[in-house]
């Protein structure tokens, strides 16, 4: 794994060059998930609301049709997914492909205990497991593609470059599905939509994922610090989120 230093743990969201507006368009507030000191039941409600919202915008359907794209010219591939959480994306995957093989992992256990009560943890080509994507206990190159969906704004600077480094070691590529983050203004414009609704939980998590997002700039700095042999492809973005897949030459 690459040694992650200070300079990039206070990198911000908006990447080195970001504007003096777009600095102060960022939080070190957590989101419900991510805190140990909230009732379990909003949290879980956050994690429900989110595998809803997919499921209405067909978001675990596009994330799923991204991933295997990417794995076009592998015939039974093996793919990880990193921060899984109500773990709807790792299904489609497994209806999607007809041979591929998922391991569904989460730092969370409580997560990872009820997707081993569901449909994951008796299907036969999955495997859940509890596991934290910053020092995945894993040999180099054994999965085909690693991939986290709408989770690693979640990372502060420094988790996140490690992220970056433990996928692409552990497989050929890694993609990452995210937030965008979008030009100043209208990233105003996005959080004033919001903030009038930001007692309902799952509002008050998307207010501070927008501020936690990371731009363009800031992905191809933090995989820079991770290894600068790693190439990336960034796509998407503004008002569709952000696609970045990560490989080591």
């Amino acid at each position: 794994m690459a040694t992650v230093g200070t300079d990039i743990d206070t990198m911000p969201r908006g990447g080195p060059d970001a504007s003096w507006l777009d600095r102060r368009l960022e939080t070190g507030c957590r989101e419900y998930l991510d805190r140990d000191d909230i009732d379990e039941r909003i949290r879980r409600s956050v994690v429900r609301a989110l595998e809803w919202t997919g499921d209405v915008f067909k978001n675990h359907e596009k994330f799923a049709l991204i991933a295997l794209d990417e794995l076009a010219d592998v015939p039974d591939p093996k793919i990880l997914e990193l921060g899984a959480a109500h773990g709807a994306l790792s299904r489609k995957l497994l209806e999607q492909h007809p041979t591929a093989r998922v391991t569904v992992t989460d730092i969370d256990a409580t997560s990872v205990l009820q997707l081993s009560e569901g449909e994951l943890g008796s299907h036969p080509r999955a495997v859940v497991e509890v596991a934290d994507a910053t020092e995945i206990d894993c040999r180099d190159g054994y999965f085909d593609l690693a991939v986290m969906a709408l989770t690693f704004h979640h990372l502060t600077p420094a988790q996140a470059a490690a992220v970056i480094a433990e996928g692409t070691r552990v497989a050929d590529k890694l993609l990452i599905i995210d937030l965008p983050r979008p030009p100043s203004l209208l990233h105003l414009a996005r959080l004033a939509s919001m903030l009038p609704f930001a007692l309902v939980p799952f509002v008050h998590d998307g207010v501070i994922s927008s501020l936690r997002a990371y731009s363009p700039s800031a992905l191809r700095a933090l995989a820079e610090h991770a290894d600068p042999r790693i190439n990336v492809d960034l796509r998407g973005g503004l008002l569709s989120p952000q696609v970045f897949v990560a490989q080591r030459t």
